[in-house]
């Protein structure tokens, strides 16, 4: 992959990532967008600050949090980019908690060569492939499957190097959304790492996207999973912006 610059700005990007992972419900506040998804994963259940809210920033924040208690849901927001500093110190002064920098990583789309790994891709994903997604470490809740499949076009790649019951070596999801195709839960079993599993999926998950006629592919990674990083360096690419989730205090 070379090291071109992606041709959409950080809020286009956002919504374009939105659409691939999406919740289960969805309202606007404004330019704003509530999501919820049964409280798995932040992007399905956070509000995506960006833009204008269309009213003042602390009642704005006030909204956010209204929302998601209503759901039973630790109210989230998620602020990518320089855009989103002065709705970021209103969250802060309400005492909304921050976590760490999350890195949006993009790079042109390219068809790597097939490197011999076996992998198998289906539209809906089967419980050995859910149960081979461990998010942040940990299994699935139940609201999981319904947050996965909630997009137009979507993929569940898996390598099985072992027979069954024995579990997956690795997974990942793929969704294309406008010529974009996006990566996420890209899984390696520990006992099958540093194989280059996660390579062949990302490979096979291009290969895909190609034939459906894209052109750039994004992902995300969070700042402290150094491995990660270093592997979407090697494969090209490059830092588009970072975001934060805040949480109010519980």
């Amino acid at each position: 992959m070379g090291q071109s610059r992606s041709p959409l700005d950080v809020a286009d990007l956002e919504y374009l990532a939105a659409r691939g992972w999406r919740g289960t419900e969805e309202a606007d506040l404004g330019d704003w967008l509530l999501r919820a998804g049964g409280g798995f994963t932040g992007r399905a259940n956070s509000a995506l600050v960006v833009g204008d809210p269309g009213r003042p920033l602390p009642d704005a924040v006030e909204a956010v949090g209204t929302w998601y208690r209503d759901r039973g849901l630790r109210p989230t927001a998620q602020l990518p980019g320089r855009q989103s500093r002065a709705a970021d110190a209103v969250f802060a002064e309400a005492g909304w908690e921050r976590d760490e920098d999350v890195l949006v990583l993009t790079a042109p789309l390219t068809t790597p060569p097939d490197d011999g790994v076996a992998v198998e891709l289906s539209p809906a994903p089967d419980a050995a492939w859910l149960a081979g997604y461990r998010h942040r470490g940990r299994a699935l809740p139940p609201s999981a499957g319904a947050v996965l499949t909630n997009a137009e076009d979507v993929v569940f790649a898996s390598v099985r190097l072992e027979p069954e019951p024995a579990p997956l070596a690795a997974v990942a999801r793929g969704v294309l959304t406008d010529g974009w195709l996006g990566v996420a839960a890209v899984t390696v079993a520990e006992q099958h790492r540093r194989r280059g599993l996660a390579t062949a999926v990302m490979g096979a998950l291009q290969r895909w996207a190609a034939d459906h006629g894209a052109a750039w592919v994004y992902l995300q990674v969070t700042s402290s999973n150094a491995p990660a990083r270093e592997l979407y360096r090697r494969a090209g690419f490059i830092e588009h912006h970072r975001y934060h989730y805040r949480y109010a205090a519980p």
